[in-house]
């Protein structure tokens, strides 16, 4: 998996996690046994644009803590223009990742790779709108995350 990350903010201190992030991406492509060569693009993002990106896109007027955008639903048919299919977007409000890996006493690095995986999840067609889908969401998110930063 291709992860491409860009930051939005003006801290470099997110930087100490991007491995990790590498590491999830591939644990989570030989987890769900994915073969074609797939792309992913995450966003670093403060409170007050994950709250504007909430509510243009969703019509939801807070902020949270991740967003994804799939590129397409796993029903859709579309012709690749390269050999890498793109999965989305994920942007992760730093803030909240502050906020809350301190609540829910847990490290950044968690809850910064919690997001991550979460919001991959969702790009690769996983949703919890149900109370089955969330635990077979939730319990996945712990497969790939727990080897790799445990609690």
């Amino acid at each position: 998996m291709i992860t491409t990350i860009i930051n939005k903010t003006k801290s470099t201190a997110w930087k100490q996690y991007y491995p990790r992030l590498e590491e999830l991406a591939k644990k989570t492509i030989e987890t769900l046994k994915i073969k074609e060569e797939v792309s992913i693009s995450v966003i670093l993002v403060k409170t007050k644009k994950i709250h504007e990106i909430n509510l243009m896109y969703r019509q939801i007027d807070r902020p949270t803590d991740v967003i994804s955008f799939a590129i397409c639903d796993s029903d859709d048919d579309y012709d690749l223009v390269s050999d890498v299919k793109e999965l989305g977007d994920v942007f992760i409000n730093v803030d909240a990742v502050i906020e809350q890996a301190a609540s829910y006493g847990h490290s950044e690095e968690r809850e910064f790779c919690f997001l991550f995986i979460h919001g991959l999840l969702h790009c690769l067609g996983y949703d919890h709108m149900n109370k089955k889908e969330e635990k077979k969401m939730f319990d996945l998110q712990n497969k790939i995350l727990d080897p790799v930063v445990p609690r």
